[in-house]
């Protein structure tokens, strides 16, 4: 009894198709029709290429005479290059605290400017402990300020919100 594995991630390719008919195309692009995939093996070892199932949602599923190591080295270029072309959004965090004196201020204003003008989400925090929970207020409004003060910048995604004994407003860089 023949055991066959199908690789994870990869399309089933000779012995390993099971369908009893496949559409099948050539090599260069021709549609062959439909035939039992047994004709299509033999007719893709004719060749010395493999048979590859390329839609296997399809009725019939279609499956393609074409040498499956160029395949899937051109698929992995294609997934390269999708790669590069992403743009990865990463977010920076800037802690406050609702009693933060304006040099402090200052400089934590300096480093979220920068991280907006890199292109960096910049999630601002502030901590409340103990009996700073009365005065959430003044935690709304230094964040209110902090955002005035990177408006060139960023903007806010959605107003402060308390989280438990943080209030939290994400920046988003502006659009360019």
């Amino acid at each position: 009894m023949e055991v066959f594995f199908i690789r994870k991630n990869q399309v089933p390719i000779n012995e390993e198709i099971r369908d009893p008919e496949v559409r099948l195309i050539d090599a260069d692009g021709a549609m062959l029709g439909v035939m039992s995939s047994k004709d299509a093996q033999n007719l893709a070892i004719t060749k010395n290429l493999d048979l590859v199932k390329i839609a296997a949602n399809s009725e019939p599923p279609v499956c393609k005479i074409m040498d499956y190591g160029k395949f899937l080295f051109e698929q992995g270029k294609k997934e390269k290059e999708a790669k590069k072309n992403q743009k990865v959004v990463s977010i920076k965090e800037v802690r406050l605290s609702a009693k933060i004196e304006e040099h402090d201020f200052d400089v934590k204003v300096k480093n979220a400017y920068k991280f907006l003008q890199d292109g960096d989400k910049v999630k601002v925090s502030i901590k409340f402990r103990g009996r700073e929970m009365k005065y959430t207020s003044d935690g709304k409004e230094v964040l209110a300020k902090f955002a005035q003060a990177v408006n060139e910048v960023g903007v806010p995604e959605k107003q402060p919100k308390l989280e438990g004994k943080n209030m939290i407003v994400i920046l988003n860089p502006n659009k360019k």
